[in-house]
């Protein structure tokens, strides 16, 4: 059984301007809106690892009652990463029940590597990419709206090529289609979507290097969704969803296709009610529940073991009157014992954290 202790600081930045502004050109109404936002992100690492004196740790069942691990190697580094992005977007109305929303975004990312034990600084890797966007809305009759829409994202990926060129950045590209109705004179809506999302330029061991990565690798994310959103009585609201996923290696050098992806649950649903006070001196007084489903997901990319199901509850009590807004909010209520993730193996899984009670206060001005 290997052990390792590593503390890590982390600082981000995040800053963000957006421009919006209306108007027509003839019949036809505009919405436009021009951003730049940055995000500056810095986690220096120190730790050891290396340990061998510990006996094996059963995660469902742990006996922490053993001797202080002994380690072989310490090590030191520092992530650093730096994006910039500007997006322009345009929302145009073309009839009354028809709606074009088209727009892109063009991403500047830098991400550079110390490592302080080996006094080794990594070459400062530079990746850029443009993802476009296009939705188009239209509503046949005033209480229904169909829509789709097409989009494009990236991801940078660390690491070289076999002939020493920076790796490109993982894309995304989703596909999507659905419904919304309203009901009950819109206090109550609800939304059916079909999606489709599909990543290329994933590393994959290289056949003919197996120290090495290439990009040809695929994955493949596939569901539907509902959600329903609504007020049934005065001050009685609720939040309702249920998502299927079916997600899966589509090409890889080293894992078969049609594996599942590593913690992606195909079933997952959550419910969130609340009821607020309408009158009396105790007026603004509300509470909360909320049931939060996972079902089962893969624990590693080769599908050789499966995290359990896990439902946690929720709850809160909150106060609003005028500018006062006060609350506490109760995390995972009955404290389950749940596994939250894994990083991709058996010997590093995450569990959920306990029962949580965090307060807060706020006057708006």
């Amino acid at each position: 059984m290997d052990a390792q202790d590593f503390e890590a600081i982390t600082d981000n930045y995040f800053g963000q301007i957006d421009l919006l502004g209306k108007f027509n050109t003839g019949s036809i109404s505009h919405q436009l809106l021009v951003g730049f936002d940055f995000n500056i992100f810095s986690q220096p690492i120190e730790g050891v690892f290396g340990a061998t004196n510990l006996p094996a740790l059963d995660i469902f069942n742990p006996d922490y009652d053993v001797p202080d691990p002994i380690y072989s190697t310490s090590l030191a580094f520092d992530r650093r990463v730096e994006s910039y992005g500007v997006y322009l977007q345009d929302q145009i109305t073309l009839l009354d029940n028809l709606k074009l929303l088209i727009g892109g975004r063009y991403d500047w990312v830098s991400e550079d590597y110390e490592i302080f034990d080996d006094n080794i600084d990594t070459p400062i890797q530079n990746d850029g990419a443009f993802s476009p966007r296009i939705g188009l809305v239209y509503q046949p009759i005033k209480p229904i709206s169909l829509y789709a829409s097409y989009s494009r994202s990236f991801t940078p990926t660390s690491g070289f090529n076999p002939d020493g060129r920076a790796f490109e950045p993982t894309r995304a590209t989703q596909y999507e289609t659905g419904i919304k109705a309203d009901f009950l004179e819109g206090k109550l809506s609800a939304t059916l979507a079909a999606y489709q999302i599909t990543k290329t330029n994933v590393t994959t061991p290289d056949p003919s290097n197996p120290t090495f990565f290439i990009q040809v690798g695929e994955q493949r994310s596939r569901g539907i969704e509902l959600d329903i959103v609504g007020q049934i009585l005065p001050g009685w609201k609720l939040i309702g969803s249920y998502t299927y996923t079916n997600a899966e290696v589509t090409k890889d050098n080293s894992t078969p296709a049609g594996n599942k992806l590593l913690g992606v649950p195909e079933n997952q649903a959550s419910l969130w009610t609340t009821y607020e006070i309408q009158k009396s001196n105790v007026k603004g007084l509300g509470f909360g529940l909320g049931l939060f489903y996972v079902g089962e997901r893969q624990g590693d990319l080769a599908n050789t073991f499966t995290l359990p199901n896990y439902l946690r509850t929720d709850a809160a009590i909150y106060y609003r009157r005028g500018r006062l807004n006060a609350a506490i909010n109760i995390r995972n209520l009955f404290d389950t014992d749940y596994i939250r993730a894994s990083d991709g193996g058996r010997f590093s899984l995450q569990r959920g954290a306990p029962f949580t009670i965090t307060g807060s206060i706020s006057w708006e001005f």
